[in-house]
């Protein structure tokens, strides 16, 4: 079946009462990505308990564990979209999958057989970053392969939607399988998820990479044929002098930096400044996450209503700064406030991750989609452990509420940066490069 056929099957006959979800393929790849988030929310929980209950480690070990996860983009982020762009996406995916069920699946053998050890769970969460690369890459490309450019918000919308409840809801998961079966045990359910997501990924029946290898330009056949350096460099001009691409590329790294910024600190401000009980602090998390689902559901008819251009500045005035009311947070009514502050930003965050990841996906060249996708989660993610060492060195300096009102402040001013682009003056974003000035205005 080619994309042709795949995305004939996303007409108004079908889509009418269930959307993309009358779409065969459209379904098992969320179906898939869900059960796949679920798991990796119970592995974000699990982990690092593996680390400090079954290896008796300290702060120290859950910091490399950390920054072992996240290293992986550093290293090999910009030359993954040259990569993967050269091999068809949903091998990529599944491939990716399967080595990650391999390597979760091994440290609750190695702890049953009584031989885990911390180089061990290092590895597992380099090697498990290193997929996380290489998955996310081919992702961002392979939903335009399967729906149609006026089907990508809505698609991103529903990946998004149901992976923010699966993170709600395997918090909770990780709490219990850790209890019922212990940390590393527990690892298994993201095994079994990723090994899940796989088999949805066999059974899509379309391949539209067959169609696009035909239909490619000659533009993208050149790159193919230049080297690995020169292709990254042509990725990342795209990305950094296009006016829109860049706008939201700075928006991207500098919200990163603020959110792990205060996320670094948020369980010891909840704890030691605000006066919440330990035990709830895991139930606040889960009600934060809430907005990301209420993000990926406003999407779809916000964008409608006002344009995306509209939209988007919508949401980046009206939801972000809510996120000054989370210093405020305290008992009783400071609870709330913080409740409403998390829920704000999340739902900001996850509705702009769903419209700008649409936008980039069908605005950038199909030959330059990997290499501009790559380079784009390449610079948001870097800024990651920047902002979260930032956020513990300035808890230590000046205090955790202090820190909070300065990483807010920051997530505020991020947020402005694309308006100093051409969104401001835009109802819809373009729908091309080429495209530009007729929708000026």
């Amino acid at each position: 079946m080619t994309a042709t056929l795949a995305r004939s099957a996303t007409g108004p006959e079908l889509r009418l009462r269930w959307g993309l979800f009358a779409q065969r393929d459209f379904r098992l790849l969320w179906a898939g990505q869900t059960v796949s988030r679920l798991g990796s929310s119970v592995t974000t929980v699990a982990l690092p308990l593996v680390a400090v209950l079954t290896l008796g480690t300290g702060p120290l070990a859950a910091g490399l564990l950390t920054s072992a996860i996240w290293l992986p983009w550093l290293l090999f982020g910009l030359p993954a979209g040259v990569w993967v762009g050269r091999a068809p996406r949903r091998i990529v995916m599944i491939a990716c999958n399967l080595g990650s069920a391999v390597l979760l699946a091994s440290v609750p053998v190695a702890g049953w057989l009584g031989v885990l050890t911390l180089a061990q769970l290092l590895a597992v969460a380099f090697l498990g970053g290193v997929c996380s690369v290489f998955f996310d890459a081919a992702d961002q490309a392979y939903l335009p392969e399967l729906v149609a450019p006026a089907n990508l918000i809505e698609g991103n919308a529903k990946l998004q939607g149901s992976g923010s409840a699966a993170e709600v809801a395997g918090r909770g998961l990780a709490g219990l399988a850790v209890q019922l079966v212990g940390a590393a045990a527990g690892l298994l359910i993201d095994a079994v998820s990723f090994l899940v997501a796989a088999g949805t990924l066999l059974r899509i029946r379309a391949r539209p990479e067959q169609e696009s290898r035909a239909e490619r330009t000659e533009q993208a056949e050149q790159a193919e044929r230049a080297g690995l350096r020169r292709q990254v460099r042509e990725g990342l001009s795209f990305l950094l002098r296009d006016p829109y691409l860049r706008a939201f590329l700075c928006f991207g790294a500098a919200a990163n930096f603020a959110l792990m910024g205060y996320q670094a600190i948020l369980a010891l401000f909840l704890v030691r400044e605000a006066g919440i009980a330990p035990g709830w602090v895991g139930a606040l998390a889960s009600a934060a996450a809430v907005g990301g689902v209420l993000g990926a559901a406003a999407a779809r008819p916000l964008c409608g209503r006002l344009g995306t251009a509209r939209a988007v500045r919508t949401v980046l005035l009206g939801a972000v700064p809510l996120g000054l009311l989370m210093p405020l947070a305290g008992p009783g009514l400071g609870t709330a406030l913080y409740v409403l502050g998390a829920l704000g930003v999340v739902a900001a965050v996850v509705f702009c991750n769903v419209v700008l990841g649409s936008f980039r996906q069908s605005y950038t060249p199909p030959g330059l989609l990997t290499r501009v996708a790559a380079g784009s989660m390449f610079a948001v993610h870097a800024t990651i452990p920047l902002g979260a060492l930032a956020g513990g060195a300035l808890g230590e300096a000046i205090g955790l509420r202090p820190t909070m009102w300065v990483m807010t402040g920051l997530l505020v001013v991020a947020g402005a940066l694309p308006l100093f682009s051409p969104l401001r003056t835009l109802r819809e974003l373009p729908a091309a490069p080429s495209k530009i000035g007729e929708i000026i205005g």
